[in-house]
């Protein structure tokens, strides 16, 4: 690229070199274009060769040799991932950039990037979930580098969203509830008499239905008898959660 690379400059390079970098890069043009580039601020000059001392002595430097699957991946995700939860906008644009720049693949990032939506923001912001899918459907459609100022935009967005793990938290309880009671039966109120039959049965039996009553709410079990009155799901006062919390209770009231 003679306006933005290397392509104004007399640079010789064998095919021994051009192998050593692909072998280093594992195929990864990102990362050979790092090693390039750091290669060429070293030189500091407009025609010059380049050596397998050369490839060496910069793929030393660990932030080009980027193991997907090593330490420093998981230490890189890991620092993303606590600098949004701590709402710091800077730490986490700074650790989404030394991804990008080190061959991180974006499209694992989006995919973290919408987790942490729903996991550590959840109902605190709904909108967080879709404007995460929404960098990733973008990123598909435009794709490097433009596409990773969508993925940058979600990380600020995140990063400064409210935050909540209730829904995180709730899920996992009843998750291992349902593990633990995978056998217990539905309610008989609760299930759909599609036969006489069925209806004889008990089938629906007593099942009120929400729209006949006031505000269209109703009082009724719908957990199976082993966890009758079992409570998973607690709203945060953060963000949006403070609304459902008090509808919630507003309910509750209502009801009570």
């Amino acid at each position: 690229d003679k306006e933005k690379g290397l392509g104004n400059k007399k640079i010789n390079i064998g095919e021994n070199v051009i192998e050593l970098i692909d072998n280093f890069s594992n195929g990864d043009a990102r990362i050979a274009l790092n090693i390039l580039e750091m290669i060429d601020m070293i030189k500091a000059k407009d025609e010059y060769e380049i050596t397998a001392e050369d490839v060496i002595s910069v793929v030393q430097k660990k932030t080009f040799l980027y193991d997907k699957d090593g330490e420093e991946h998981y230490n890189l995700i890991s620092a993303l991932h606590k600098s949004l939860r701590d709402s710091d906008p800077d730490g986490a644009l700074y650790w989404f950039a030394r991804m990008i720049v080190s061959g991180e693949d974006p499209l694992y990032i989006a995919r973290r990037l919408i987790r942490f939506a729903s996991e550590d923001i959840g109902n605190a912001d709904p909108q967080a979930l879709v404007v995460a899918i929404s960098a990733k459907e973008a990123y598909d459609f435009i794709g490097s580098p433009e596409g990773e100022l969508a993925l940058a935009q979600t990380v600020l967005y995140l990063a400064t969203a409210p935050k909540s793990n209730a829904i995180y938290t709730a899920y996992n309880e009843a998750l291992k509830d349902a593990q633990n009671l995978k056998d217990e039966p539905v309610p008989l109120h609760l299930r759909n008499p599609v036969t006489p039959l069925m209806a004889s049965f008990g089938y629906g039996k007593g099942y009120k239905y929400a729209h006949n009553f006031k505000n269209n709410i109703v009082k009724q079990e719908h957990l199976p008898e082993k966890l009758k009155d079992k409570n998973y799901y607690n709203p945060t006062e953060n963000g949006f959660e403070k609304q459902i919390r008090e509808r919630l209770l507003k309910w509750k009231k209502e009801l009570d």
